[in-house]
């Protein structure tokens, strides 16, 4: 099995990222809390961002081990794929047919690809500090 090194993250790219997580977060939930919508549309939005959450997470930890050599089947690779692309369809199906403002529409894409790109980091970090602890 092949092992990659890698380098300890620096102290600023673990804040930027737990930073950029947070803000994304709550600035969706803001936006969601804020809304003029019936409670099961917010739901919607709420399940679609924890589903993103899950499968981004999912995905970056599955492609991580099979960098480092761990055996993971490719079903799993496939549906974290699958997942993470069917997020990002259903959000965008639900904001294309919602009656809010382009803002509000693109409040929302924009906060929602933060926080998946910001807790794939964080996942990241996770791991990487988790094999170099501090000395």
């Amino acid at each position: 099995m092949h092992q990659q090194s890698t380098a300890r993250p620096s102290n600023a790219f673990v804040g930027a990222s737990w930073g950029a997580m947070i803000v994304g977060m709550i600035a969706y939930l803001i936006g969601l809390w804020n809304a003029q919508m019936q409670l099961n549309e917010k739901a919607y939005y709420f399940t679609i961002l924890l589903y993103g959450c899950f499968a981004a997470v999912s995905l970056q930890k599955t492609l991580r081990d099979r960098t480092e050599g761990l055996r993971v089947t490719g079903m799993y690779v496939g549906l974290c794929w699958v997942s993470l692309g069917a997020s990002i369809l259903l959000l965008s199906v639900g904001l294309w047919h919602a009656t809010l403002l382009l803002s509000e529409k693109g409040f929302y894409a924009m906060s929602f690809v933060l926080v998946l790109f910001a807790i794939v980091a964080v996942q990241k970090n996770v791991r990487d500090l988790a094999a170099h602890p501090a000395s």
